[in-house]
């Protein structure tokens, strides 16, 4: 298992957020092949990781896109 150090991470909020502050999935930038994802109302909280490739089937099935 490897422990990401995310304490420095730039998060930012999905561009389906509606500009709230809730229910909004947040996204960290800049750990290659590696997608951090957490909860914008716990930030604290736990983050899950997803690899990019598994990540980005995700959002094309969310889309409705074929992959």
């Amino acid at each position: 298992m490897v422990t990401l150090d995310l304490s420095t991470a730039a998060w930012r909020k999905s561009s389906y957020s509606d500009g709230g502050d809730s229910n909004c999935v947040e996204v960290a930038d800049g750990y290659p092949g590696l997608v951090p994802v957490r909860d914008s109302k716990a930030p604290q909280g736990p983050a899950l990781v997803f690899g990019a490739e598994p990540w980005a089937a995700f959002l094309a099935t969310v889309k409705g896109e074929v992959r």
